[in-house]
């Protein structure tokens, strides 16, 4: 399975609840922090809806 790296890129504040709660699902509290996750549809799904605010790159 495949491994993503995620990094919080902008902040949380002014952002809709339901986009807050995915990032803190991917486990992400504070801008620049990365987190690694494998590569599931429920994960990509969550990275799909707040792609404006992170980054992911393969491992």
């Amino acid at each position: 399975m495949k491994k993503v790296r995620i990094t919080l890129i902008k902040g949380i504040v002014r952002r809709l609840p339901v986009h807050r709660a995915n990032v803190a699902a991917l486990g992400l509290r504070k801008i620049g922090q990365t987190v690694e996750h494998n590569l599931t549809p429920s994960i990509q799904g969550m990275i799909n809806a707040v792609k404006d605010m992170v980054k992911v790159e393969e491992i």
